[in-house]
């Protein structure tokens, strides 16, 4: 069945292609009596503009590109949110792509996205080793970006992160004040911001004189359908060898999860016997049981500050850059407790 256009819904109106662009548009003034026409014509045709065909004439994109390494830790999904909240009202679509945390797939991803001439992109937690190359300082020259938590800076690129490495200080301090000298920390692979918490572990356990290399964690898949299941099994086996841990840090909340699960099936109370911290503040955080206590990472507030610098970025052809950085928040929940005395 052949589809209405815009020259069918002029027709029945009675009045120029041109005037029904402007009401479905918006863009251009149309007296009220003229506009009910139209809109009239398209209720009873029931037409459906065409978007590529008002991107070919007007050469611009309504579409903004992001890329996600997981699907399933949902601190993306809010990111993504925060976006879809300040896009919206500006007329973007999102299309979205994913990587597995994996920097062969974000180079296809980047490349796809290029290839449908999107208005420009946000990439959330790139991959270390792509953003350390010169792999997208030629895309940025040519295509608006934005990085969400990256800390490795290209040029020609926008930056909104949070301020991880004081975060993570914030939480141990916080761990330390109840009295915890044994804290253990998990991370995962290729990423900037784990090294940055680390950093800041690695920095606060020196000046304590209790810095332990294996007490650092590492589960790989850090962001993956697997990673509650993978960190419940290495608290399970670290903690069964080292029973002079009494916080665990994690730096997500999936690992901070994990992390809770491990310490039930060894029937040590969180946080009687062990105190959990998470960071993020994800949806799940708030309905385990105990609750997770964790570092907002403000994933609204992420989302839509790299969308409104994406568009900063299109409205000045892509010809400024500039970072923003949040501060964390410690949220207390039920996962921490003072110390327990350790013999």
């Amino acid at each position: 069945m052949k589809s209405t256009t815009i020259i069918d819904v002029a027709k029945k109106a009675q009045v120029s292609v041109a005037t029904v662009s402007r009401v479905v548009n918006g863009n251009y003034p149309v007296k009220d009596s003229t506009r009910r026409k139209v809109l009239e014509a398209i209720r009873d045709l029931k037409y459906i503009p065409n978007i590529q065909a008002r991107e070919l004439n007007t050469q611009r994109s309504s579409i903004i590109g992001i890329i996600v390494p997981s699907l399933f830790n949902t601190f993306f999904a809010e990111v993504v949110n925060g976006i879809e909240s300040f896009t919206a009202s500006s007329g973007y679509s999102l299309l979205l792509t994913y990587t597995k945390d994996n920097p062969i797939s974000e180079k296809r991803c980047m490349n796809e996205l290029l290839m449908r001439n999107v208005s420009g992109i946000i990439n959330i937690s790139p991959n270390t080793e792509k953003v350390a190359s010169d792999f997208f300082d030629q895309i940025a020259e040519r295509m608006p970006m934005v990085f969400i938590n990256s800390y490795v800076k290209r040029p020609a690129i926008s930056y909104v992160n949070n301020d991880e490495q004081i975060g993570t200080k914030i939480a141990l301090e916080y761990l330390i004040s109840l009295g915890h000298k044994n804290i253990c920390f998990i991370r995962g692979d290729r990423s900037d911001s784990y090294e940055f918490k680390q950093n800041a572990y690695e920095e606060i356990m020196k000046k304590m004189h209790n810095f332990r290399e294996d007490y650092i964690l590492n589960i790989g898949a850090d962001n993956s359908i697997e990673t509650v299941e993978l960190t419940a099994e290495k608290v399970v086996e670290t903690l069964q060898e080292k029973k002079e841990i009494t916080a665990i840090f994690s730096c997500n909340d999936l690992m901070g999860i994990g992390a809770v699960n491990g310490c039930h099936r060894l029937g040590i109370k969180v946080p009687q016997d062990m105190s959990v911290m998470g960071f993020d503040n994800i949806l799940l955080s708030n309905f385990i049981e105990p609750k997770l206590t964790t570092m907002d990472q403000n994933m609204m507030t992420l989302g839509w500050t790299a969308a409104s610098l994406l568009m900063e970025k299109i409205a000045n052809e892509n010809k400024t850059s500039r970072q923003v950085v949040l501060q964390n928040t410690l949220v207390l929940r039920d996962t921490t407790a003072a110390c327990r005395h350790v013999e």
